[in-house]
């Protein structure tokens, strides 16, 4: 063999096909291999037939068949797939070779894979990339983490094969150690639940109270992506409302209304659990994706269970500007909540996390790519310690002069009937976060009632604890104070 490869790639599905290619295209050799050999053959005699691609028969060859320190990618799927295959490679690897896993791999695997090879001498990245198939192919948001001796190795290909903004800038940069890398891609797949529940509540809006065709919100879908709410996913929707099916209807209509998931939105809400962060919104819209698989369920409650008579709306263009208010709004307590949980884990991990660097790596080439990101970027820029991404000025500001459209959208929607979950949730997070007095105070006196759980007093220090005996016959005997 002539030439040995600057990288290997394990796993010919979609994903790994494409960045393959735009490996090779970008002038890097690229070592191949499939658990099924002939998926090999498949891709090096037709798309992969690429000077820079070399297909190999196994595991033996694909490793000599790259340069030192070896650099080799898996995408497979995510779980025991990807530490088989670190089993089948450790025997023919050497100290400092590099095992990269580019799948949608929950962050403590990773945490555990970067421990498990360090001992062994191996470095590990875990990275998230995002974009799909076209990302993949014509440059990706690629957010790496794990043993950050190996970044310098492999960020040339990377950040060469990574999508660009601005003035070529690569929309990829070092996250963090251990699991950082797919924390961070496991929010930006939260944010991307968020972000299309939001539009699909704008879309049953149009659709069920102002009575619109596919076609007008098409429009609407299609001036919006001019603005501020221009993205990657008010792009394709307002294209998807253009498509025709073969008897010239929109396509859309006749799709069915159940929709299915991968897990890591769950992985995202679960985290927020874990670290007591309240990510409502997100939460609601991987609930929203499980109430909309009780079909069955659904559709004969519907005929049992009676709403509200649809309110009509007189001025169509008013209402559809407070929903694009309403639509930003909540957009802005999505990032901000997604912000809160990245600053919790990095906490809990003690990971320096760029929060302006990952919305610059999520500016282009992601599912939830948006000009919205230019601004979440010059808002940790002008202040990198900022608690809340609703205290920036611009973000400030902003939420203060599309409330009123904001709660009038909710407020229609809730009085027709339409459920409006993840906006309805922002909403309500925004007034509860903007309130200096909530009814806490009477929950804790009902907790220490019956559990003796202790509470503290507005007169006092923080941190002084006290138990009242409400009845009169319990004890003084409190419980030990812990938060979960």
């Amino acid at each position: 063999m002539s030439k040995l490869a600057d990288i290997g790639l394990i796993g010919l599905a979609v994903m790994g096909e494409n960045l393959v290619l735009n490996m090779a295209g970008k002038g890097f050799t690229v070592a191949v291999y499939n658990r099924s050999i002939d998926k090999v053959d498949h891709f090096v005699h037709g798309r992969g037939n690429h000077n820079n691609i070399i297909g190999t028969r196994s595991i033996a060859a694909f490793v000599s068949a790259l340069e030192r320190p070896r650099k080799i990618m898996l995408m497979v799927k995510a779980g025991s797939p990807v530490d088989e295959f670190i089993e089948l490679l450790l025997p023919f690897l050497e100290k400092g070779d590099i095992i990269i896993d580019g799948g949608n791999s929950h962050f403590p695997d990773s945490n555990r894979r970067t421990a498990y090879l360090e001992s062994k001498g191996i470095l590990f990245i875990g990275t998230g990339v995002s974009g799909g198939e076209e990302g993949a192919l014509r440059g990706p948001s690629i957010m790496p983490g794990g043993s950050p001796a190996a970044w310098p190795f492999v960020k040339p290909i990377f950040q060469a094969i990574a999508a660009k903004v601005g003035e070529g800038i690569p929309c990829c940069d070092w996250v963090g150690e251990n699991g950082a890398g797919h924390f961070v891609k496991m929010v930006h797949n939260g944010i991307e639940y968020g972000d299309m529940q939001l539009i699909c509540e704008a879309y049953q809006v149009m659709r069920d109270l102002l009575g619109m065709t596919a076609h007008e919100i098409h429009e609407v879908f299609a001036e919006w992506n001019e603005g501020e709410l221009g993205s990657y996913l008010v792009e394709i929707t307002r294209d998807i409302f253009a498509y025709r099916d073969e008897d010239g209807s929109a396509l859309v209509d006749h799709i069915l209304d159940t929709a299915g998931q991968k897990g890591t939105g769950k992985w995202t809400g679960t985290a927020a659990l874990d670290l007591g962060v309240p990510l409502t919104l997100i939460g609601e819209a991987v609930f929203a994706r499980c109430l909309s698989s009780q079909k069955e369920e659904r559709v004969e409650a519907s005929k049992i269970l009676a709403g509200p008579a649809r309110r009509r709306m007189d001025n169509r263009k008013s209402f559809l500007a407070r929903l694009k208010d309403a639509l930003y709004a909540s957009k802005i307590v999505s990032y901000t909540q997604g912000y809160l949980l990245m600053r919790a884990a990095a906490k809990e991990n003690k990971w320096n996390l760029n929060y302006g660097g990952i919305a610059l790596m999520w500016r282009g080439g992601c599912i939830i790519r948006s000009v919205f990101l230019e601004k979440i970027r010059d808002a940790y820029t002008l202040d990198p310690q900022l608690a809340n991404l609703m205290l920036d000025p611009f973000f400030r500001d902003n939420l203060m002069h599309i409330q009123t459209g904001w709660r009038t959208v909710i407020s229609e929607a809730v009085l027709s009937g339409i459920p409006v979950p993840a906006m309805a949730s922002a909403l309500t997070y925004y007034d509860g976060f903007r309130t200096a007095k909530l009814p806490a105070n009477l929950l804790q006196a009902q907790r220490d009632y019956f559990g003796a759980h202790t509470y503290e007093r507005t007169d006092r220090p923080r941190g002084e604890f006290f138990h009242t005996n409400w009845t009169g016959h319990g004890g003084d005997t409190a419980s030990t104070t812990y938060n979960v």
